[in-house]
């Protein structure tokens, strides 16, 4: 699967035609068409149609598009697969997984819909979303049910509910769930997605949240509000500084490769293939926003 950016995974309610209309315009990585928790039971059939009709009708900016679609154990969660996967443009993001099998069951009604109306099985990516004290204690046989997952995902605002308490400030009720999904994620090869920050008035504080998931590893952020797309874009953006030392490191490790070693020397210290894997993603995520890089490739012994 082709690596890719996701910063910025931005939600789209699927019964609003404005924001579905518009969804290409508004700069996120990744857009969400949701038919789950922000379409009320009255409005699930007709938030289908609509997206639906989007993705075959409309010219759509070229980008990445999901469907958040209802669990397979609600009434709706068929009936949204056999609508979207037809479409062969979206990947699927499964809710409130807590095991395995969820994500297995999902994808053997996606494979049928792929065989039933010729598309090639397995064309279709998943992300799924843990948001159960479950799901997080399961994270890892999640993440790797199957090769279909590109990505999962937390979803904070159950998972708190769960744990009988609610979100603070400074997340503290989230540490054990984001170092699950983030460990899971990369045990599995995979991205990780952090929560939404509901607060979209606060702007300081989804800063020192979208800086501490940066840190902390997270490949993007789940948001709700096309406002917070280019906070999340420019706390993501590296410093010139961190360009300038990635483009040295890959221009050692080529000059490595050249000289058939796999270990480069930078400045007296040693550079390896961590090292440049970290380069590499500063020069991937430079060239997104237009700050030089771009996507370096580098053979390695």
């Amino acid at each position: 699967m082709k690596e890719r950016l996701r910063r910025t995974m931005l939600y789209v309610p699927g019964n609003n035609p404005g924001m579905v209309k518009d969804a290409g315009i508004y700069g996120a990585d990744s857009m969400m068409f949701d038919l789950e928790d922000s379409v009320s039971l009255e409005e699930k059939d007709a938030a289908r149609f609509l997206v639906y009709e989007a993705l075959t009708s409309l010219d759509l900016p070229d980008g990445e598009y999901l469907v958040r679609v209802n669990s397979l154990d609600s009434a709706y969660g068929r009936e949204d697969l056999e609508a979207v996967v037809r479409t062969g443009r979206v990947a699927i993001r499964l809710p409130k997984t807590e095991c395995a099998q969820d994500v297995l069951a999902c994808e053997a009604e996606i494979a049928r819909i792929e065989r039933d109306c010729g598309i090639a099985v397995g064309t279709t990516p998943m992300m799924a979303a843990v948001e159960s004290a479950a799901g997080v204690l399961n994270a890892r046989e999640i993440a790797a049910a199957t090769p279909r997952l590109m990505g999962i995902a937390l979803g904070a605002e159950d998972y708190v509910a769960d744990l009988k308490t609610s979100r603070s400030p400074d997340g503290i009720e989230l540490q054990f769930a984001r170092s699950m999904v983030l460990l899971a994620a990369r045990a599995a090869g995979i991205d990780a997605i952090d929560t939404i920050y509901s607060d979209i008035h606060n702007e300081e504080g989804f800063r020192q949240e979208v800086r501490l998931i940066k840190q902390l590893g997270f490949d993007g952020k789940s948001i709700i509000n096309p406002r917070q797309v280019n906070v999340v874009h420019e706390i993501y953006t590296p410093t010139e500084q961190e360009v300038l030392q990635a483009r040295a490191v890959m221009e050692a490790m080529e000059e490595a490769r050249r000289r058939g070693s796999g270990v480069a020397s930078l400045h007296g210290k040693m550079v390896d293939r961590p090292v440049a894997l970290r380069a590499r993603r500063t020069l991937m995520l430079a060239g997104a926003t237009g700050y030089g890089g771009g996507e370096d490739e580098v053979q390695w012994n």
